[in-house]
């Protein structure tokens, strides 16, 4: 039968030997699954957001306790000390200590999202310009003025590049390194390139990852200008994944890490081993408006990731989905199960992390991952929040209510970006 001889003797097995997490719902693997097992949100007032009262935010985290080179974290911005602490958890659990491996062998894939400047970084320059300046002569002006203001590390702090660089520094990494800026889908396409990396014998172990926050000014100005947003007053109403209520998504932050090997190697230095990843894929709805309504990227990716497992959608036991809680992105995503499962697709239990997290691009695709990874090691999928009433048009099965024991240890994680960039992973526990 398909799925018991999943990889012939050319292809390695890749493993997932280790997992770290900085989430609004715990920082650290067991204060993430405790909240994920408990129905416990992150989701919370906050009268320090503009015009939208409610967000996710990572509370009580100190980047000194769990970053390592110190004097880097003055020039990392959020989303890259919650991503580097994120990595280190990670390597502690996979039980890998800096320089107890070739450091040719190890390498980086980390998603990143847009990192916006801070204020604070233009301000000395700012307020070189005492009077109104002539907009057409503003660029020429402000350059031979005040440019020599901004401090030289400004723009380093923002590059997306940078997530990847200091997990690579932090680790004495010295094998590939790449980073994947396709939001939402970064975390899953920076899987699917770590397991080609080792398949293809350029490294024995990556660490693989993404973060991002929403929560700079900036940054916050700038996704609101595109992005429906829940319209709920009540935290524990308000990121309503697949309901027939659902208004919109809450804004977020957050980052999430695994450690991936081959199987023989993990195996050889005893590591403790929570799946296998059967197979990844991606799709890009392209061209015209139907193929973005119907989720033809997803499709394709999903179609991918099940033939590179040599599976059939009868063996999934759960899909992770992507479950954003916005109207349109919602019922594209179930659409785009229909149509790759077929009926199978009314009888897969599906759980929506991002109800209890919110929406944070990247980032909150390597939680969800994470989530994934962590349901398998202990058989239990977590229920979806603020699922109450079923939208007739997504005709899913929503696990609700409470967690639900697995009856298959094999796990469909995606994500897909407004703009129709999809990602999809099979991953079995072991």
């Amino acid at each position: 039968m398909a799925g018991n001889n999943l990889h012939t003797d050319a292809v390695p097995r890749i493993v997932v030997t280790g997992v770290g997490i900085v989430s609004p719902i715990g920082i650290g693997k067991e204060a993430f699954w405790d909240s994920l097992s408990q129905g416990v949100s992150g989701i919370q007032a906050d009268s320090s957001i503009s015009g939208h009262p409610l967000g996710a935010k990572v509370n009580e985290f100190d980047p000194v306790a769990h970053i390592y080179q110190k004097k880097f974290i003055r020039v990392m911005p959020r989303e890259v000390q919650l991503g580097v602490a994120a990595a280190s958890m990670a390597m502690k659990d996979a039980g890998l200590e800096r320089g107890s491996l070739d450091p040719y062998r190890i390498g980086v894939e980390f998603g990143a999202s847009h990192i916006s400047t801070s204020a604070e970084d233009l301000l000395d320059a700012a307020r070189g310009l005492k009077t109104v300046v002539d907009p057409e002569l503003f660029a020429s002006q402000f350059g031979s003025a005040n440019m020599d203001q901004i401090g030289p590390l400004w723009l380093i702090k923002q590059l997306p590049n940078m997530p990847a660089c200091h997990v690579a520094m932090e680790h004495d990494a010295r094998g590939p390194n790449n980073t994947i800026t396709s939001s939402e889908s970064s975390a899953i396409l920076a899987l699917a390139e770590a397991v080609r990396i080792i398949e293809r014998g350029a490294a024995d172990v990556m660490i693989v990852g993404a973060c991002s926050s929403h929560f700079d000014p900036v940054e916050w100005t700038r996704v609101t200008t595109y992005e429906q947003l829940s319209q709920e007053s009540d935290p524990d109403r308000a990121c309503r994944p697949f309901d027939l209520n659902r208004s919109g998504t809450v804004m977020g932050e957050g980052a999430g890490a695994f450690i991936i090997e081959r199987y023989e190697h993990a195996m050889a230095r005893g590591a403790t081993i929570y799946g296998e990843v059967l197979g990844v894929g991606a799709g890009c709805d392209g061209a015209g408006l139907e193929n973005r309504r119907q989720g033809t990227g997803l499709v394709r990716a999903i179609e991918h990731a099940l033939r590179r497992s040599q599976l059939t959608p009868q063996h999934l036991g759960h899909i992770n989905a992507h479950g954003k809680g916005t109207v349109i992105d919602d019922l594209t995503e179930a659409k785009a199960y229909h149509r790759v499962l077929g009926s199978v697709a009314e009888t897969i239990p599906v759980t929506a992390l991002k109800s209890y997290f919110g929406h944070f691009d990247a980032g909150a695709g390597a939680v969800e991952l994470v989530g994934s990874i962590l349901a398998l090691r202990h058989r239990l999928i977590p229920h979806t929040l603020n699922y109450h009433t079923p939208d007739p048009e997504c005709r899913l099965k929503i696990v609700r209510g409470e967690p639900r024991r697995m009856t298959s240890d094999i796990a469909l994680s995606v994500n897909r970006t407004r703009m129709g960039q999809s990602a999809a992973a099979v991953i079995r526990a072991i």
